[in-house]
């Protein structure tokens, strides 16, 4: 290819590709449990996407994103099959200095202080969730996928995209309603 249509390909697949980073790496976050993890599987992921390009017939560029990652993951996960996992709450905390992911305006400073209180625990009930069900709420409630779209990348049914979506639902529920029960 030449210098001007390698230049012009480069350009299309930034506009194309770059909007959705913000999805991607939510999405890695939440899969990898660890933000260095995150941004090496999403780093990864717009290398393959860039790499295969010119393949790239689909409609909706998002999918094929979050598709890719999910493959980088399961590489990932794959090569550290034989490392033991860490404990749960060793991994690197979700909340950090990221943004809150839901965030609304607030009239004071006790009603933000509240938010960001419910932010941060939304956040560890869904990084709590069995990796099915996680996987399957990040893609709809947080990275705004179809059902169709959440099939695609998981590679499952659309009724299973379904199922999942309401037990893993009612599992936050149940757990907002525990956390909120104990809380102080």
């Amino acid at each position: 290819m030449s210098p001007e249509g390698d230049a012009e390909r480069t350009r299309r697949f930034r506009e194309a590709a770059l909007p959705h980073l913000d999805d991607v790496f939510t999405l890695a976050h939440y899969l990898m449990r660890n933000t260095a993890d995150a941004e090496d599987a999403a780093q990864e992921c717009f290398l393959r996407a860039l790499r295969h390009f010119d393949s790239y017939r689909g409609p909706a560029m998002k999918p094929w994103l979050l598709t890719i990652l999910r493959n980088v993951c399961k590489a990932e996960f794959a090569r550290r099959s034989a490392q033991p996992l860490p404990p749960e709450g060793k991994e690197d905390e979700l909340a950090g200095d990221d943004p809150p992911l839901w965030q609304e305006p607030q009239p004071s400073p006790e009603g933000e202080l509240l938010r960001e209180r419910d932010d941060d625990a939304m956040r560890h009930l869904i990084a709590a969730l069995p990796a099915q069900f996680r996987e399957a709420i990040v893609l709809r409630e947080i990275n705004d996928l179809t059902y169709r779209e959440i099939a695609d990348v998981l590679g499952v049914p659309v009724g299973t995209v379904m199922s999942r979506l309401a037990r893993g639902r009612e599992m936050l529920r149940e757990r907002w309603t525990l956390e909120q029960g104990s809380a102080p």
